[in-house]
């Protein structure tokens, strides 16, 4: 389903793919992406996890900055996967919220990440002192400040690599999203 043929068999692909079998029953199409490259994705995530962790962010908080930063780049795929997540942790109105840029169901610092998300998406050069000092108020240290915009940075690189290389949502993912976070999600590639 991507732009891209088949990945050629290999202990990587094959572990990746098996993965994917095991948690959800099919191969995700942006594993398929990956799978040309699957350290390269492995250690990725590996990246994710180690700079999360050292930001002190929460599985709320991972939320939010994708849903902002997916928004903010026109990332369907994203938008779709990690709106699955945080519905499951909180209601489809917060999920709305959060791809509209409605920050009203969020708190202080929750809307800090969301900004900070929104600006490295969208333009990083437009950065200010006060967006710094907005993270430091709501508590991060500045290596956590560092941590939380290579986050925010590789997230953005990822969904770029996915819907560069024609990714699209799963259609059993976008099937088990509300109907309702569905219709908000009108950019980006539709699922397939």
């Amino acid at each position: 389903m991507t732009f891209l043929e088949e990945p050629e068999p290999s202990a990587g692909q094959e572990r990746l793919y098996a993965e994917d079998l095991a948690d959800d029953g099919y191969v995700w199409d942006l594993t398929r992406v990956w799978a040309h490259q699957p350290e390269a994705k492995e250690q990725l995530m590996r990246l994710f996890d180690a700079t999360a962790d050292a930001a002190a962010l929460t599985p709320r908080d991972k939320a939010v900055i994708v849903l902002a930063q997916a928004a903010e780049i026109g990332d369907s795929y994203c938008a779709v996967a990690w709106g699955k997540r945080l519905t499951d942790w909180a209601d489809p109105q917060t999920v709305i919220a959060a791809l509209t840029a409605n920050d009203e169901p969020f708190s202080e610092r929750e809307q800090a990440l969301a900004a900070w998300a929104r600006t490295v998406a969208r333009s990083p050069g437009s950065s200010t002192p006060q967006d710094i000092q907005r993270l430091r108020d709501m508590g991060f240290s500045e290596p956590q400040i560092v941590a939380l915009t290579i986050y925010a940075g590789l997230r953005t690189a990822f969904s770029s690599i996915d819907s560069a290389l024609g990714a699209r949502p799963d259609i059993a993912l976008a099937e088990a999203l509300d109907p309702a976070v569905r219709t908000v999600i009108t950019w980006g590639r539709a699922p397939g």
